[in-house]
Order: C-alpha cells, then sequence, then structure tokens
C-alpha cells in the first residue's frame, strides 16, 4: 500500500522499523514454521489484554471524530478488534487449554503494558490527529506484514490461521479507510500537530517491534 500525501510521509519515517519487523524471528519463524509454539501462545495471551486496551483507545478517538462518519468507523473498528480477534484467540484458547480466568488474572507483560499505557494516555490527552496517528502503526503495519507472510504461507496450521486474518482482503479495507482518514485530518492540522503526529507513528511503530520481541523472548518482569 504505496501512498501519496501524509501517510506516505508517515510511512517512510518509519520504514527502517518496518524492515526490522519483517526480519525478526518471530515473524521468519511464523513463515518457515520454526517459531516456538510457547512463544507464539504467550503473543496470543499477551494480545487479547492489547486488543481490550485499544479498543478502549478506538472508542475515545472516535468521541474525538469531527465527522460522523469517523465517529461510525472508530466505534465500529473497536467493537470488531474485540468481536473478530477475540473469535480467533478463543480458537487458540482450546489448542493451548487456556482458560478464561488465567488470562483474567495473569497481569500482562512490561512491554504490554508500556504499549497500551502510550495508546491510551495519547488518545485521552491528545487531538484526534495526534490519537489517530498513534494507533495507525497497530492497523497498517499488520496490513503489510499480513500480505507479506502470506505470499510466503506457513508449514503450521497455527500460524497460518493468524496470517490469513491479517493477509485478508477484508482486512485491507479497513486498513485504507483509516489511511484515507488520517490524510484527510493531516490537511487541516498545522504544521506543529503533522510533527507531532509523525512522533506519535514512529513511536507505536517501535512499540510494534517490541511487542513482537516481547513474546518471542516470553518477556516477565525483572523484579
Amino acid at each position: 500500500m504505496r501512498r501519496e500525501g501524509f501517510s506516505g510521509e508517515l510511512w517512510s519515517a518509519a520504514e527502517s522499523v518496518y524492515r526490522s519487523i519483517l526480519a525478526h524471528p518471530f515473524l521468519t519463524g511464523l513463515a518457515d514454521g520454526t517459531l516456538d509454539v510457547d512463544s507464539f501462545r504467550f503473543y496470543v495471551v499477551e494480545d487479547v489484554y492489547y486488543l481490550t486496551e485499544f479498543a478502549r483507545a478506538l472508542s475515545i478517538i472516535a468521541s474525538k471524530a469531527p465527522r460522523d462518519e469517523w465517529i461510525v468507523a472508530f466505534n465500529r473498528d473497536a467493537i470488531g478488534s474485540l468481536e473478530a480477534e477475540r473469535a480467533l484467540h478463543e480458537s487458540y484458547f482450546e489448542e493451548f487449554g487456556l482458560s478464561e480466568a488465567e488470562l483474567r488474572t495473569r497481569p500482562p507483560a512490561p512491554t504490554t503494558l508500556a504499549y497500551t499505557s502510550y495508546l491510551l494516555s495519547t488518545a485521552q490527552a491528545r487531538p484526534f490527529g495526534e490519537a489517530l496517528s498513534a494507533v495507525l502503526p497497530c492497523y497498517w503495519i499488520y496490513a503489510e506484514v499480513g500480505k507479506v507472510l502470506l505470499a510466503k504461507g506457513s508449514p503450521n496450521r497455527l500460524f497460518q490461521r493468524w496470517i490469513e486474518t491479517y493477509g485478508s482482503e477484508a482486512y485491507e479495507e479497513t486498513v485504507v479507510t483509516v489511511l484515507d482518514i488520517m490524510d484527510k485530518v493531516a490537511r487541516d492540522e498545522g504544521h506543529p500537530s503533522r510533527e507531532s503526529m509523525r512522533r506519535h507513528y514512529v513511536t507505536t511503530s517501535r512499540y510494534e517491534w517490541m511487542f513482537w520481541d516481547m513474546a518471542y523472548r516470553q518477556e516477565t518482569w525483572p523484579v
């Protein structure tokens, strides 16, 4: 999804981060099937916490949206992130023998807590455009990663199921809608706000790399 306009500038600002994500052993392991299943299990559990907080951030962003159709779009995505992706994870819960009680009582890993806290604080404290730029990498990077991995495929059926979710045309359509909104917002924002949007986008792109790295290492609190 090569883009013109401000979204294209954002992609260029963090493209080196995206390249590092593609080269990370968590993702290369998804494609060739060599990823430790325990690392994938760790990722699934952490992602449940992340998705819930991501949905909260989207709901806050929807409340700040200056257009009615954008209010609808982000509230719809908030619901979708809880329904569609939680349904996918529930199928993994059966595979891994996870219980709802275990998920509710387990504290998030340090990176998960830091990333979601950044999203929520930005959504709450900053204007609509800045809040949108902070959640954009989660949309866009997952779509790009999904397409790359879908072209490769995975011999592991659990990994392939995940790849097919984010490599789908339906998911790409959702991402294109958000990118179009980002470009429209940027045209209405002043230079200082655009710089802040760029900073948020690069920061959360780095958090995306950190999230996969956290899962690969099965990160725990050091003390």
